[in-house]
Order: C-alpha cells, then sequence, then structure tokens
C-alpha cells in the first residue's frame, strides 16, 4: 500500500525506555525520545520535514558557493537548492526514497543509490545504519563508489536537540573546537578565527546565553579514540551529547533563531560533518572516494536524563 504521508514510510526502533522513528523519504531521523520525552526536536509522521530536522546530507554537508566546482580538471555545476543565496545546500538524497535493507526491534539500515547526473557525475551506494543500545542511538553511515573515477565526497547530518523543559538560553555547551569559520552575507566562509576568550569560546562548557550561532567549529579537541563530542547540560545537571568518531573534522552549530512559530529558538542543531561549507571548490578535508572504495563513519547520541 502506498504511504502518503510527506516523509513516507515510518520505522520505529525501540530499546528499553528509548524510542527513535527513521523514515523512509530522504533516510533520516524523525524522532528520538527516552521514557517518551523527545530529545530530537523532529516533526510529525503527516509534517513535510521542516528546517533539515533530521536529515542525512550526502554526498555534502552545508553549501557550495554558486553551486559551481571543479573536480578532477572538470567544471560542474549543481541546481541552486538554496535559491535565496545563490548556493547548493545540503547535498542530493534528502529527499530521495531510502529501502530497508536489514531490520531488528532495535536497529534499522536503509540504503540509497544516488545515480550520476548533471553536477555529480558519480554513482554512489550509500546506507545508514540506525540502533539503539545501552550508550544511547548510534549512526553509522557507508558510502561506496561505483563510479570508473574517483567522487568528491562528504556527509553531514542534521538533528536538532535539547533538553526536555529547559529553554535552550539556559543550557551549558561544550563545544571541543579551538576555530571558527568567518561568514560572508550567503553563510559561505571566508576566513577564520581562533575562538579562545571570545563569546565563541565553548571549549569548557559555559551558559549559551542569548548568543546565535550558526557557526561551523574546526580545529577540534579530540578524545583518545580520535572523535569528539558536543554536550548540552541543563541547570539540573540532565545533559544531552552528539559525538564523533575520528571520520568527522567539522561540528556546524544553530540556534534555530531564524526559524518561525512554535520552533523557533527551540532546540539547537548540533551537526556533525566530515568537512566544512564549499569544500567541494576548497577542497578542504574533502573525502576523494577511489572506485570500489568503501568509506564509513559513526556518529550518536548519548543522555542523561535523571535529575
Amino acid at each position: 500500500m502506498t504511504d502518503f504521508r510527506p516523509s513516507g514510510t515510518q520505522w520505529t526502533l525501540t530499546y528499553g525506555a528509548q524510542t527513535a522513528t527513521v523514515v523512509e523519504v530522504g533516510g533520516g531521523l524523525r524522532g528520538y525520545a527516552v521514557d517518551g520525552n523527545e530529545i530530537l526536536d523532529g516533526y510529525a509522521a503527516d509534517e513535510l520535514c521542516p528546517a533539515g530536522a533530521g536529515q542525512v546530507l550526502m554526498p555534502w554537508p552545508n553549501r557550495i558557493r554558486d553551486g559551481h566546482y571543479r573536480f578532477g580538471g572538470q567544471a560542474h555545476q549543481l541546481p541552486l537548492s538554496e535559491v535565496a543565496l545563490h548556493n547548493a545546500i545540503h547535498g542530493l538524497v534528502r529527499w530521495l526514497p531510502w529501502q530497508v535493507v536489514d531490520r531488528s526491534d532495535a536497529a534499522i539500515t536503509v540504503e540509497c543509490g544516488l545515480e550520476p547526473q548533471v553536477g555529480y557525475p558519480w554513482r554512489l551506494s550509500l546506507r545508514v545504519e540506525y540502533a539503539l543500545g545501552e550508550d544511547g542511538l548510534t549512526v553509522t553511515h557507508t558510502a561506496v563508489n561505483r563510479s570508473a573515477d574517483p567522487a568528491p565526497f562528504g556527509v553531514g547530518t542534521h538533528p536538532y536537540l535539547r533538553v526536555p523543559g529547559a529553554a535552550i538560553d539556559d543550557l551549558t555547551l561544550t563545544v571541543p573546537a579551538r576555530t571558527r569559520l568567518l561568514v560572508d552575507g550567503r553563510m559561505l566562509p571566508i576566513g577564520a578565527a581562533k575562538v579562545a576568550g571570545g563569546e565563541f569560546d565553548f571549549t569548557e562548557p559555559r551558559r549559551l546565553g542569548a548568543l546565535e550561532l550558526d557557526t561551523a567549529f574546526g580545529d577540534l579537541v579530540r578524545n583518545e579514540a580520535g572523535g569528539s563530542a558536543v554536550s548540552l547540560v541543563a541547570p539540573d545537571g540532565r545533559a544531552v551529547e552528539v559525538w564523533a568518531d575520528e571520520k568527522f573534522h567539522w561540528w556546524q552549530l544553530f540556534t534555530a533563531h531564524t526559524l518561525t512559530g512554535e520552533r523557533h529558538r527551540r532546540a539547537i542543531a548540533i551537526e556533525p560533518m566530515t568537512c566544512p561549507p564549499d569544500a567541494m571548490r576548497s577542497g578542504r578535508d574533502l573525502i576523494e572516494l577511489a572506485p570500489d572504495e568503501t568509506w564509513t563513519g559513526t556518529w550518536g547520541i548519548r543522555h542523561r536524563l535523571g535529575a
């Protein structure tokens, strides 16, 4: 039977008190809750995904200036999916259908074949596994280049996080990054600045307050395993953490201050990215997938919601 909901078929995972919902359209994460408390600011089953909530961003995250880049000596022109700012944004698969290839009560793997097209003439086989367990939610991305030539590639994801019942102004934020990108009026990088001692320095936990962020953070302070994590802590000690392994080199944080209605500044998008905005043009941290090469990276969400 055809599922007429904008996000298509819904797949719900359960593990103990945790539930998560993955959707067919875009293969993204629509909801994640613990004891019925939503820590992911998702959307309704019959709602069109708003503001990139929970979407998978492949084969690049964030923006490409004018949708134009060069790779392997060839020029490529992508459709301008962010028309107002004349950019190509957030990849090519977030509105495509994804199919289930493996499923259990607590885990699901979905797959999407990205076919060659104008602006991106490579064929990729893409998979995302979502798994609930004792450590929260773990998400693993896999990409295989099915083309005869190397392919430029990047991964990002767009979950909005919150600590239930806590205003984001009151949250203590930690971002393990030494630099942030400076951007122009089109939200494209024009330079970088060290965060040390300034209003964007969250290397030590600090209350967010009224600060507005739509900011890419880099030069990460990594843990012993090579990964990093961004955390939100409420005044009562309840906490949510987004972590990523060594394959992810950047964090984008967005305080939802430009969204309207009830979504305005209700949650913070904490986005692990393998590369920064405009990486297709700059080449910075851009992955070059050789023919038949497989790339895998993992991130996840942990929680501490007991008072």
